[in-house]
């Protein structure tokens, strides 16, 4: 059961939810988990198809701008419908809102890459039928989206009726009321031409502003002869297939989705061309190849937890989605919803290098390669960023984006944040770590560093010996434009650091490729001498009486915010309350210093990261889903277990069980990654260093053993942890020194390795 996600539930608020959880996803094309034949009028439903980065380009509007506010911002937009398919038997439409449910289960396959409906219905008229609608968005065609329906007759048989549209008349969601989803510019495509020839429907729609095109080309096959019509209305085509239900008749559907973002700008001949590529396919064939990618998949990365049901289901769930929406070319990535939903217009954060690049780095790293290629390839649009904001030279990336331009209208919890430069360079620095590229460093890697660097050295200032950072914002967005964020600073020093690093390192290496840099970066000696004492002497607060880390200079002057006090319905405090009321309290919405502890725990000794722990604790909401996950790591590392278990619950089922009330506009894709980290970085204790692995495993006592795959430069390492030792066996790949519980043990390959943790 762990390996299939079940809903027999047709509440119509579940079902709204539903459509994000059972989306088909391959990293290009997302398409949410509607029903075939729609819902009824008075039901809420967001239908949505997407192409990762297919955007339009809308204006921001303003009651008073002020220089270096983005004029515009792009929106992924909700592209042609190819989802619906109606049933008529006789003059009685097939609806599971009318007549009689006898039976129906939803359930998604996690380990074969498939949707499925399964519905025992009976008509109005009493006409018994048992209906399957499959349909999978293919792993090894990117462009392909198929639908199966089998209709099986119980006590009917007679005139049957198929409607498949093909429709390019579509808009996106809006909400007026969250600031989490888009307020407006709900209409933003045209039609270029829809038609229907050879038994192939195709429509194409232009984006208003940005002038992306898209363009679906779908065929139908059925299993006995029927006569078929095709009738174009404007943007939507509509194909009727007649016949008569005497035995199972089984309807396929193929949608290939093309968009010249990649594909050029004769989209009919690319659609034509992969269609001729799969025409011999049909949909059990689709499903070998789906099984056959995800066993692979799953192999690199399954998690397995013994003695929670639920939580080997949650976990699953959360890694198969991050599959389904990570991007694979120099021009997508994972934006905060994933390809589930509206939720953010589609835009990337800093969520992806913080909270999923890391599955991917440890279990797929190629894949991790791609989503760092597409921030390389932002790169031009980061330096005319930073001119924006005032910097001479150097590269800041935006805030939120898709195409590389700063899409976030309020700088002070948008372009104020900073960090999310020295997060991409973490990431970076991270790939190398793991994977030791160093073609990859060369070629993209140390770019990057070099231009992020440079951002720090004109965003800060030397005073009394030590580099100080102001006016920026950290990830807790509670508190906005600060001075001297804790955590701003300490991940500008690490990439200041590493920016240094890797100039010396290729300098002493290949002296003629540093040469090319200072020629097409200017870059100069001194330069890079300023980022290595900008790093020595970065100040990091501290406060010797409380012995912590403060957030920033300011945040201990103020006063605490009554969390006790404050009523349930009042959460999201974001929701309730203006922002300069939130800004004057010591209150976070999400990990910010505590988070630092994590990524760079070396900056600071174990009792000030623990005094800091319970000092945050107690001001942090987590009103972001990015937050639980972290003190659920930073909690098993400081020995915490029971309250890292309760912090891990929180994250592992937050979309599955909508804990956050609000899976509706997609799913919370860093959290995702949050809950693999949990695990990995939590429980299991890893991290990476420069010398290499370590672990530093705990046991929650609510298991009985947990379990995964690691890769580690062209290694594949497995480690089991229970309650009375740990394994690390390696699978594949040359010998390895690894350090669990600060022992240090070589395993060969092929052998496993065995510490006894029974004390932890």
């Amino acid at each position: 059961m762990s390996w299939k996600i079940n809903s027999y539930s047709l509440q119509p608020s579940q079902l709204l939810n539903e459509e994000s959880l059972f989306f088909t996803g391959n990293g290009y094309l997302g398409v949410r988990g509607n029903f075939e034949e729609a819902f009824p009028d008075s039901f809420s439903s967001i239908r949505g198809a997407y192409i990762n980065a297919f955007h339009d380009i809308v204006p921001v509007e303003y009651g008073e701008k002020l220089y270096g506010f983005p004029d515009t911002q792009q929106k992924l937009l909700n592209v042609i419908d190819i989802q619906t398919i109606i049933i008529e038997l006789g003059a009685e439409r097939f609806s599971l809102f009318e007549g009689k449910v006898i039976s129906y289960r939803r359930t998604l396959h996690l380990d074969k890459g498939y949707a499925e409906r399964s519905v025992h219905w009976q008509s109005p008229d009493g006409k018994e039928v048992k209906i399957k609608f499959l349909r999978l968005a293919s792993f090894k065609h990117k462009e392909l989206f198929m639908q199966k329906v089998v209709i099986e007759p119980v006590n009917y048989l007679g005139e049957i009726t198929i409607v498949s549209m093909v429709n390019g008349d579509v808009s996106n969601f809006t909400d007026k009321n969250d600031p989490r989803v888009s307020s407006g510019h709900a209409k933003r495509l045209k039609l270029n031409q829809a038609f229907q020839e050879n038994k192939t429907s195709f429509v194409e729609v232009e984006a208003l502003e940005s002038q992306l095109k898209a363009a679906c080309g779908t065929v139908h096959s059925t299993s006995q002869k029927t006569a078929g019509a095709a009738q174009v209305n404007g943007g939507k085509i509509e194909i009727r297939f007649n016949g008569l239900l005497t035995e199972p008749l089984v309807f396929e559907k193929k949608s290939v989705y093309v968009d010249t973002l990649r594909h050029g700008d004769d989209l009919l001949a690319r659609a034509e061309e992969v269609q001729s590529q799969i025409s011999n396919l049909d949909f059990d064939e689709a499903l070998l190849e789906q099984e056959a990618f995800l066993e692979a998949f799953w192999s690199d990365t399954d998690v397995q937890i013994q003695g929670d049901a639920a939580l080997q289901e949650g976990i699953r769930f959360n890694l198969f989605h991050l599959l389904q929406s990570a991007g694979q070319d120099r021009v997508s990535n994972i934006a905060a919803k994933g390809l589930s939903g509206e939720g953010y217009e589609g835009h990337y954060f800093w969520d992806t290098e913080i909270y999923m690049v890391p599955v991917f780095l440890m279990s797929n790293p190629d894949r991790a390669k791609q989503l760092l290629l597409y921030r390389y390839s932002i790169l031009d649009g980061a330096r005319n960023h930073a001119k924006i904001m005032g910097h001479s030279k150097g590269a800041l990336y935006p805030w939120r984006t898709i195409s590389g331009s700063e899409c976030s209208s309020y700088f002070p919890s948008g372009s104020a944040q900073y960090h999310i430069s020295a997060d991409i360079a973490y990431s970076f620095i991270q790939y190398y770590l793991v994977t030791g590229d160093i073609e990859f460093l060369k070629e993209y890697g140390a770019e990057v560093l070099f231009e992020t660097a440079r951002i720090w050295i004109e965003a800060g200032h030397f005073k009394d010996g030590q580099f100080r950072i102001d006016a920026v914002t950290g990830p807790d967005e509670y508190t906005c434009v600060v001075n001297n964020n804790y955590y701003t600073n300490v991940m500008a020093k690490h990439n200041l650091r590493w920016a240094a690093k890797v100039y010396n390192l290729f300098g002493l290496n290949e002296p003629g490729l540093v040469d090319v840099w200072k020629k097409n970066l200017q870059l100069e000696d001194e330069e890079v001498k300023a980022w290595e004492k900008a790093a020595d002497q970065m100040y990091l607060p501290y406060d010797s009486e409380l012995n912590i880390n403060p957030q920033d200079d300011a945040f201990l002057n103020k006063k605490k915010w009554d969390l006790e006090a404050t009523p349930e319905e009042k959460f999201p405090l974001l929701l309730h309350y203006h922002p300069l009321t939130l800004y004057r309290y010591q209150v976070c919405k999400q990990a910010d210093t505590v988070l630092a502890h994590f990524l760079l725990e070396d900056e600071q000794d174990s009792e000030t990261m623990k005094s800091s722990y319970d000092y945050y604790e107690t001001i942090t909401t987590h009103d972001s889903s990015l937050s639980s996950c972290v003190f659920s790591i930073m909690a098993s590392k400081h020995g915490y277990t029971e309250k890292a278990y309760d912090y891990f619950i929180e994250t592992a089922r937050l979309d599955l069980d909508n804990t956050h009330g609000n899976t509706k506009d997609g799913l919370h894709m860093a959290n995702m990654g949050g809950t693999w980290m949990a695990i990995i970085f939590g429980f299991a204790g890893l991290r990476i260093k420069e010398d290499g692995l370590s672990l530093n495993p705990v046991f929650p006592e609510q298991w009985k053993s947990y379990s995964f795959p690691l890769r580690y430069r062209e290694r594949k390492l497995r480690i089991t942890v229970n309650g009375t030792g740990t394994e690390v066996e390696l699978v594949s790949g040359e010998d390895l020194e690894i350090k669990i519980s600060d022992e240090t043990f070589s395993v060969s390959t092929g052998g496993i390795i065995s510490v006894d943790n029974s004390d932890k």
